[in-house]
């Protein structure tokens, strides 16, 4: 069995990262995590007269630069005027120019989200007929090609550094404190420390291309790269580079200073500082991605970002800690194995760890999701879908470890084996055979390069020291030793029947930790399934109308909106009939995301006039029915192109104006 187990473990973990290198690459561009709810004049929409505008509504405030809204004509010349501008809420308009002629013409849209994901798309309306465009609408974004797929490589390294260098920090702090045997730990927590700082550079160099041009070229640019620093992100990955220089600092305290402690009231004070500033470092590391991606944003993002937080230290102590109770299972001396009291207590802590998963992430999926159709409706509730069956399997299997655990003897094979060792070395009785079969096994060497030594040392040993005196013998007889001692140490390592099926169940929560970390950097990227829902629904209503418009004759506005308050989002519709000079009918309809209509406290409209400076109307509806308001003998005195505001009043202190063009009359 020995001779066959490396070149399996190689092969799970070739296998688990070429799982995990397809789930990243099938992100793809679905990382869109503000969508657009309504556009004026919308999507598809034939206009009698020319809009002075073109806005468009998100789901969620959005930052924008000079060229993030364009208007094509239809052979691809730009019509639009000035700079993108907020006008109400989430809502952003550029100016056209006047007299546009008849014709088909592309809106296309390259803005970045308030949780830091870019947003690209396109459209097209035409004025008075469509026509043929030489226009594309299906552009490519900039998360489609090899910029976006670095950049979401980059955020995987980073997640997967920070994980092993905080959880394998905690695993040697909380749970094994031995000191020669902790070397092979310690490169792991030192590779994570790198590839986090590698993976952060990374970013904040490649931003600027993933929010932009989506072009390789404009890696290195140094403008792109100072107007990154200026957002949010830019801070949020400065800030990280700040806090890993302090995390290297601890790091060489935890295997330098506190390795060498032998006094015990010395090792507890430098235990105690450790985890507190250990618990700040981290903490601060895992903010840097709070505050810059789906917790800064939507509801109750004063309570989502500290979840998040502990969401991701939890993480980082149950998969970190696993990865280093493998690194010491496989690499650890003989000598100073793992005992069991080390196992137990990592045990506890990944107890604690899961338990602070599921509150956290029930909490998480709730907000991101908002209803239970979203799991299956949505590609981010399959996604959430796949990683809690992992983590159930996860779980399942370390049960099982558990159980392996409770069997562990400490020392007493390892100690007997250490003994039958020396006797056997005493008595002149290493076999070649166990050396070379052992090292076959491990994967260092051939076991025929070990046998050929132990059949021609006198041969070898005359020629040497005829030709080669001194160092040359005695960097063979090193090497000897060196394959005999990791031979004699890997037998001691195995001897425990119980240990080594520990091992294997540990690698098997590693490789599906592997799978885990994939799913949940692919779930970062992707639109959160409440999102996605408002804007089906905004699409849908919008449609709707749309179709009624063309039958009735009358105006149908939806405005999406949302006041920042419990139950805060929504759609208000203002249908107007028959949308002329004169009386009107007025009926306004508030509805949830999910279409679902539900009364709020206060609903006022006003129509303005700029062109002629008429107005704000005021237009106080009265409440009809659940969701529903109407208003008799509105006054529409002339013709032309109305701002039609409308208030939304959710609760005493939340509210929010919405507001669309439209022409009347």
């Amino acid at each position: 069995m020995t001779l066959t187990i490396a070149p399996r473990v190689r092969a799970l973990v070739l296998l688990l990262l070429a799982a995990a290198c397809a789930l990243l690459a099938a992100a793809g561009p679905a990382s869109a995590h503000a969508a657009v709810t309504g556009s004026d004049p919308g999507q598809g929409a034939v206009v009698d007269k020319a809009p002075a505008r073109i806005s468009l509504t998100f789901s969620e405030q959005v930052a924008m630069s000079d060229d993030s809204l364009r208007v094509l004509d239809p052979e691809g010349k730009r019509v639009d005027t000035g700079k993108p501008s907020n006008v109400s809420g989430t809502t952003y308009a550029v100016p056209l120019h006047s007299g546009l002629p008849d014709g088909t013409y592309t809106v296309a849209y390259q803005v970045v989200s308030a949780d830091s994901h870019p947003v690209a798309g396109a459209y097209t309306f035409s004025i008075g007929a469509p026509s043929k465009t030489s226009v594309s609408v299906s552009g490519q974004s900039a998360d489609d090609g090899v910029v976006g797929w670095l950049y979401g490589f980059g955020r995987y390294v980073s997640y997967a550094g920070f994980i092993v260098m905080a959880g394998g920090a905690a695993f040697v702090l909380a749970c094994w404190r031995r000191g020669s045997g902790v070397r092979p730990v310690q490169r792991f927590v030192v590779s994570g420390w790198v590839a986090l700082t590698a993976a952060t550079l990374a970013l904040l160099l490649l931003r600027g291309s993933f929010t932009g041009s989506g072009k390789v070229a404009d890696v290195f640019d140094l403008s792109l790269l100072g107007q990154v620093l200026q957002t949010k992100t830019g801070a949020a990955l400065v800030s990280r580079l700040l806090l890993l220089a302090a995390a290297a600092l601890f790091i060489a305290v935890l295997f330098g200073a506190y390795d060498k402690r032998e006094d015990a009231q010395e090792k507890r004070d430098l235990t105690f500082g450790l985890s507190i500033g250990g618990v700040v470092v981290a903490a601060g590391l895992a903010a840097s991605w709070a505050m810059s991606e789906h917790a800064s944003v939507g509801l109750q993002a004063g309570i989502a970002m500290p979840v998040d937080v502990l969401h991701l230290l939890a993480v980082a102590a149950w998969l970190g800690g696993l990865g280093s109770l493998l690194v010491a299972l496989y690499r650890a001396p003989a000598d100073t194995p793992v005992d069991r009291p080390a196992v137990r207590r990592f045990s506890q802590i990944a107890f604690g760890s899961v338990l602070t998963l599921i509150a956290t992430g029930t909490y998480q999926s709730w907000r991101q999701l908002g209803s239970w159709s979203a799991f299956t409706d949505t590609r981010y509730g399959q996604l959430l879908l796949a990683k809690i069956g992992l983590v159930v399997v996860m779980v399942g299997v370390a049960w099982i470890s558990r159980r392996w655990t409770g069997r562990l003897a400490e020392t007493a094979p390892v100690e007997a084996v250490a003994v039958r060792e020396k006797e056997r070395v005493g008595a002149g009785a290493e076999p070649a055979g166990d050396v070379a079969t052992t090292d076959a096994g491990d994967g260092d060497a051939p076991a025929t390069a070990h046998s050929d030594t132990d059949t021609d040392t006198d041969t070898d040993t005359d020629t040497d020291t005829d030709e080669h005196p001194g160092s040359e013998r005695a960097a063979q007889l090193a090497r000897q030793q060196a394959a005999r001692d990791a031979a004699r140490q890997k037998r001691m390592r195995d001897a425990d029947p119980n240990r080594f099926g520990l091992r294997r169940s540990v690698l098997a929560e590693a490789g599906i930790a592997v799978v885990l970390l994939a799913v949940t950097t692919v779930l970062t990227q992707t639109e959160p399934g409440r999102t996605e829902q408002e804007a089906k629904a905004a699409s849908s209503s919008s449609a709707s109308a749309s179709s009624g418009t063309g039958a009735s004759g009358a105006l149908t506005l939806n405005m999406p909106f949302d006041t920042g308050g419990e139950d805060g989002k929504g759609i208000v519709t203002v249908d107007l009939d028959p949308a002329r000079v004169g009386d009107n009918e007025m009926h306004v309809f508030v509805e949830r995301p999910n279409g679902r209509a539900f009364d709020i406290p206060e609903v006022k409209v006003e129509f303005t006039l700029k062109a002629k400076d008429i107005g704000p109307l005021p237009v106080v509806p009265d409440h009809i029915a659940t969701g529903h308001w109407s208003a008799n003998g509105v006054q529409i005195p002339m013709a032309g192109d109305w701002q039609v505001d409308v208030t939304v009043r959710t609760s005493d202190i939340d509210e929010v104006t919405v507001s669309k063009n439209a022409q009347i009359g």
